[in-house]
């Protein structure tokens, strides 16, 4: 069925992996629309906190492997500023403030997005990269500078 382009919701485990895919059961969901509807519409169910594809009438419990959402692109500079693009679509400006460096070096920011709240967001290599090449360290760690403000980056929790 996902060679053709189409996934039905129901009868599959469906899961968001660290690699930044979504899935069900083990194939990998190659359709980009489907992803992206996937990541526009995940979030915690308020009833057991587990997560959630709610798309209208249509809801599917997921796994989330270690955040709902991926950045996957990063564009900018530490004059301009940083604009960073999620595997749901929406580009924003980089919420410097929340970028945290967990396990790997790899880093991590939280986004809001309204209704489904603040959701955590892990940067894939090519976006990691790009934002890498402007961090520097300084005697109480790393830091990444944009415009006058010079942001230290913590570890996550």
């Amino acid at each position: 069925m996902a060679k053709a382009g189409f996934w039905a919701i129901g009868g599959a485990e469906i899961s968001f992996r660290a690699d930044g895919y979504w899935y069900a059961d083990e194939e990998r969901i190659e359709n980009r629309k489907i992803a992206a509807l996937f990541s526009k519409h995940v979030r915690r169910n308020v009833s057991d906190g587990e997560w959630v594809i709610d798309i209208g009438i249509d809801r599917q419990p997921c796994k989330v492997e270690d955040t709902p959402l991926a950045i996957v692109s990063v564009d900018g500079d530490p004059d301009s500023g940083f604009t960073i693009t999620a595997s749901d679509e929406v580009s924003e400006a980089l919420p410097m403030s929340t970028l945290r460096i967990g396990d790997g070096n790899v880093l991590y920011c939280t986004v809001d997005r309204g209704e489904r709240g603040m959701l955590d967001a892990r940067f894939l290599r090519t976006a990691y990269y790009h934002l890498a090449t402007h961090i520097s360290q300084s005697g109480s760690g790393p830091v990444l500078k944009c415009g006058p403000k010079v942001i230290q980056l913590r570890a996550r929790r």
